[in-house]
């Protein structure tokens, strides 16, 4: 029995390599096809062309750092995927039964934009990783981050920061306050849903997740310096040392809160609707 069972055990895993190098070299294959019809240069070089293009130096602090701690928040540590989210977003769809987490870093989003379909396919996504190591090492961190807000979509027909911060603000990116710069970091994780002109409360609670994933990632060294961010919320003072405290965005909202199953707890904040200039 116990020579059965020890069979089966290999039968299994060794079922399991092949399947695993078979995906692995499919996946491959995809990536070398998109890169043969499209060479990394020319992706930058299209999107560089663009009327509106960024330069990483013309945005604000803020709203990169927003957009790391939302989006990548090891962005400037991996070399182009993150192991713990991977294995965080792997946990999560096991948990829900399908695909509900992708955990793909700044670079992957980047990868797939520009090369692959948006459809949940193994293949694809083994080629994504492929693509994201090539990104990595052709280009530096600072230029995938401009080449990624320059390309990834807003909403409302907007399809860099620069469309986006003049549609929904009426400025440039440079002119953001911090209150916009968070506002704006949310937006991209479900453009439809969170777009300034159909959802402004929806995007108001996103940009409250945003913050939050920004004082976990320890970008805010005290309350006073939240607090110059939230000008769409209520705030209440603060009486201990903030950093010796767990902090959240519940520390300096005093507005209602909503539970959302499942997740952390979403804070609410009064509402300052922007709409897209006509």
């Amino acid at each position: 029995m116990k020579k059965l069972i020890l069979s089966l055990i290999l039968l299994v895993f060794a079922g399991t390599m092949c399947l695993g190098g078979y995906l692995t070299m499919k996946g491959y294959n995809y990536y070398r096809e998109a890169i043969s019809e499209k060479s990394l240069r020319d992706m930058a070089l299209n999107i560089r062309s663009k009327e509106n293009y960024t330069s990483i130096d013309d945005l604000p602090q803020m709203y990169k750092n927003a957009v790391v701690a939302v989006e990548d928040k090891r962005f400037y540590d991996h070399n182009g995927i993150d192991i713990l989210a991977i294995g965080r977003a792997l946990w999560h769809d096991i948990e829900a039964g399908s695909f509900v987490e992708g955990g793909s870093t700044i670079t992957q989003q980047l990868a797939k934009n520009q090369y692959f379909s948006q459809d949940k396919d193994i293949t694809r996504k083994i080629a994504e990783v492929f693509m994201a190591f090539d990104i990595e090492k052709t280009f530096t961190k600072d230029e995938i981050l401009e080449l990624y807000l320059n390309s990834i979509y807003f909403g409302n027909n907007y399809y860099c920061v620069a469309d986006a911060s003049m549609g929904y603000f009426g400025k440039e990116p440079a002119q953001m306050n911090d209150d916009e710069c968070t506002l704006l970091a949310g937006i991209p994780n479900a453009p439809s849903v969170y777009a300034l002109n159909v959802n402004p409360d929806l995007a108001r609670q996103r940009q409250a997740q945003v913050i939050d994933q920004m004082i976990s990632c320890g970008y805010f060294e005290d309350g006073s310096s939240v607090r110059s961010v939230l000008t769409g919320f209520h705030i209440q003072s603060l009486n201990k040392s903030d950093r010796e405290r767990n902090l959240s965005l519940s520390d300096f909202c005093d507005t209602p809160l909503i539970s959302r199953p499942c997740r952390s707890i979403v804070f609410v904040p009064l509402l300052r609707p922007y709409c897209a200039k006509k």
